[in-house]
């Protein structure tokens, strides 16, 4: 089969024939139909993710139709199915309690096994799966891929953002503009927060309440006055220490404060405000991915129309484009995600 291949840091993947993978037998083999390209794609693509080695095959945002269904899978060929990016035992005292994402052992395509820019992909623990609602398009499906997930998981697994409060989003790349769209169908005010004023601008465009460009001066006090007193809950997106510091001064007495942004390599440790969080009997909530039983909660709002996620897929990309992608992620990216959808090209 076809795969994009990581043989260096920071190089072009290779584009190489690889044998097609072996079917679990509690899992299933998908033809991959499509898959996004995300952030965390590059905290690997530059050897920053401590698991992300040479040989690797990234994606882990993915959708795809089932080519072999082995016996314990409890799925058919044939089924179009979503997997999270995090696949949990389902037998651990956290999946028992129904924390799948803190997983005492957890299997991580596109991290530490062979993930989905490839045109097949193995997923063990078939119990993770979720069938691709009809009329979803998996281009959509992927697109909603871990930023999505985790987005919305933050929002009401963690922080339990309530209508009528001020939630603030820092930096409107793909994980933060989907808590942007996602927080507004939730019925709080938005405020958006990037260093890019036409991503702001799109963001703006979607129905948001307010947008701060980061580069006009103190982020967390032009919050304070647009919310009349700080936000009930802030996103920080990007995991840099700048903006981990803005979002927690930016929060009123007993706010929340989500960490979706990914610390790591260089940004693992950071100097954070500790007085703020004293001060202000702030809660700091960290979290990553979202457990497959809360997909009916997210996908119900979507197929009922109850929010439209599709302004977040900005482009679809074939599976040669894929380095050229990674690579945007060292600038200031274009609003919106990229996902591949042409395996051949």
């Amino acid at each position: 089969m076809r795969a994009a291949v990581l043989r260096s840091y920071n190089d072009d993947l290779s584009i190489e024939d690889v044998p097609q993978p072996a079917c679990p037998p509690d899992g299933v083999v998908l033809r991959v139909l499509a898959c996004g390209i995300c952030r965390s794609d590059w905290h690997g693509w530059t050897g920053e993710h401590p698991r992300v080695k040479p040989g690797q095959i990234p994606g882990h945002e993915y959708c795809g139709e089932v080519v072999e269904a082995g016996p314990a899978s409890g799925w058919q060929v044939g089924d179009r199915l979503i997997a999270p990016f995090i696949l949990s035992c389902g037998t651990c005292p956290e999946c028992r309690s129904g924390h799948q994402t803190t997983c005492h052992d957890q299997r991580l395509p596109g991290f530490v096994e062979p993930g989905a820019f490839a045109e097949y992909i193995a997923v063990p623990r078939g119990h993770n799966l979720t069938r691709l609602p009809e009329g979803m398009s998996p281009m959509l499906a992927a697109g909603l891929g871990c930023r999505v997930t985790t987005a919305w998981h933050g929002l009401t697994g963690r922080a339990a953002l309530a209508g009528g409060e001020w939630l603030a989003v820092h930096g409107t790349g793909g994980v933060g503009l989907s808590a942007a769209i996602l927080g507004r169908a939730l019925g709080a005010h938005v405020v958006v927060v990037d260093v890019v004023q036409h991503k702001i601008d799109h963001a703006l465009s979607l129905g948001m309440d307010a947008g701060v460009n980061a580069r006009d001066g103190d982020v967390a006090a032009q919050i304070r006055e647009i919310t009349g007193g700080g936000a009930h809950v802030s996103l920080e997106a990007l995991g840099i220490e700048e903006t981990v510091n803005a979002s927690i001064r930016c929060l009123r007495p007993r706010g929340r404060h989500v960490q979706v942004g990914m610390p790591v390599g260089h940004s693992a440790r950071q100097n954070i405000d500790m007085n703020a969080v004293y001060m202000a009997n702030l809660s700091l909530y960290g979290t990553r991915g979202m457990p497959s039983h809360r997909y009916p909660s997210l996908l119900g709002l979507i197929t009922r129309d109850k929010v439209d996620m599709s302004p977040l897929i900005a482009r679809e990309v074939a599976l040669s484009e894929a380095s050229a992608e990674l690579r945007a992620f060292n600038g200031p990216t274009a609003p919106g995600v990229a996902v591949i959808t042409d395996f051949a090209g």
